[in-house]
């Protein structure tokens, strides 16, 4: 069954029909709405609706609906040029829905275009929202509270640029440098408004001066590398056991060890000599002297062979070389690892990301950032930085458990 409602009300509708047929005998079928002069659209799909109510209602055996209980007059339906709003109620039997999708957002359509036209706010002067109503109806925001805050953002905008100088058109105020100068100072703002304006002006000047802000290329977003698993971890070591030189065995060995037992990388990890590592509080750490220097447990089941290396190392450096500022001393030892066994190559990032899996699985971090409702990392290390870490000795308790 559809139902039809009107809620406002205004002028007449004059509908030709054959005669000795009624509505019921052309509109029982789809609703779908020829070509009609133009201005006339949403008369034309309230006809429609009205005679498919009436056609599908007197087709069961039900009274006529009263189509003006809620629109003051009950003799007929009227334009929807004052924002009239129609609910429609739909029983399975109707078919197409897609057409009725079409009515109610052209119905919603009107009512933003009705809503932004009479609009006229008594918090920002005149002028500015004259500007407010001019570029929101052309941005033709689908719904009334779409444009409600188009609205607000355009309105304000003006009222901060106006008093200093600038136009009041598109082409001056939604140029990129006012709107972000307005998000930027604009007084009596709070952080999340700021960003709400902020885009919601961006979204009017793409719709109205297309040409300041061409649309942003999209740029590929760089991912953390999937771990590697625990035997893909030990056919690495079994390959750097298998090379034919003592220098070249340790050399390899201690690569793997840095990268998967302590989440080591880049600079930090070819700068790493045999002195810098150390066994004590209860575990083996890395002593890394670079940008960011730090002690690094190492994960337990890396410490053998890892204390090897750094044994044949002794003040060299583990991973071979002798400027650890050179970025290809371990070209040749992923290379050296990249054996025919059905191993993938081996890459230093990976290595980071199964220490980074293994301690965050460890630590239980998953659980905590879903019991907490946390998906944004910059939210976790926004709290984490005003905490203090922890000793040496907490570090290899947490950090040296059982790995992957």
């Amino acid at each position: 069954m559809l139902v039809v409602e009107p809620v406002a009300v205004v002028g007449e509708l004059v509908v030709g029909q054959e005669p000795g047929d009624g509505f019921a005998g052309h509109l029982a079928g789809p609703l779908v709405v020829g070509a009609v002069q133009g201005g006339w659209v949403g008369v034309a799909a309230a006809v429609a609706v009205a005679a498919a109510h009436r056609a599908l209602g007197e087709g069961a055996g039900e009274d006529e609906a009263d189509l003006g209980d809620r629109g003051g007059d009950g003799r007929g339906l009227g334009s929807l040029g004052r924002g009239g709003r129609h609910v429609l109620s739909l029983a399975s039997e109707v078919p197409r829905f897609r057409h009725i999708s079409q009515y109610k957002y052209c119905v919603n359509t009107g009512e933003a275009a009705a809503y932004v036209a009479r609009w006229q706010p008594v918090s920002v002067p005149y002028q500015a929202a004259g500007f407010a109503r001019a570029v929101v109806m052309a941005a033709a925001p689908p719904s009334k509270a779409r444009a409600n805050a188009l609205l607000w953002a355009a309105a304000r905008l003006a009222a901060f640029a106006v008093p200093l100088g600038l136009e009041a058109v598109p082409q001056v105020l939604l140029h990129p440098s006012v709107i972000e100068r307005f998000t930027a100072h604009a007084p009596g703002l709070s952080g999340p408004a700021r960003r709400t304006v902020r885009t919601n002006l961006r979204f009017i000047a793409r719709r109205v001066v297309p040409a300041l802000a061409p649309p942003d290329a999209p740029l590929p977003r760089e991912r953390a590398k999937a771990p590697y698993t625990r035997a893909q971890i030990e056919g690495y070591l079994a390959l750097a056991a298998a090379q034919p030189t003592m220098a070249r065995r340790m050399h390899a060995a201690g690569l793997v060890c840095l990268g998967a037992g302590a989440g080591l990388t880049g600079t930090d990890l070819r700068a790493v000599r045999g002195a810098d590592i150390a066994g004590r509080s209860g575990g083996v750490l890395v002593q890394v002297r670079g940008a960011r220097p730090r002690a690094v447990p190492v994960l337990a089941r890396y410490h053998q062979p890892l204390l090897a290396a750094a044994a044949f190392a002794g003040t060299g450096l583990i991973t071979g070389g002798r400027d650890p500022a050179r970025r290809n001393i371990t070209t040749q030892l992923t290379g050296a690892l990249a054996g025919g066994t059905g191993l993938p190559r081996l890459e230093i990032s990976r290595l980071r990301s199964t220490w980074l899996a293994s301690r965050a699985q460890h630590l239980g971090l998953a659980t905590f950032m879903h019991a907490a409702g946390i998906t944004c990392s910059q939210r976790l290390g926004d709290l984490i930085a005003a905490l203090e870490p922890g000793d040496e000795a907490q570090a290899v308790a947490l950090l040296t458990g059982s790995a992957r």
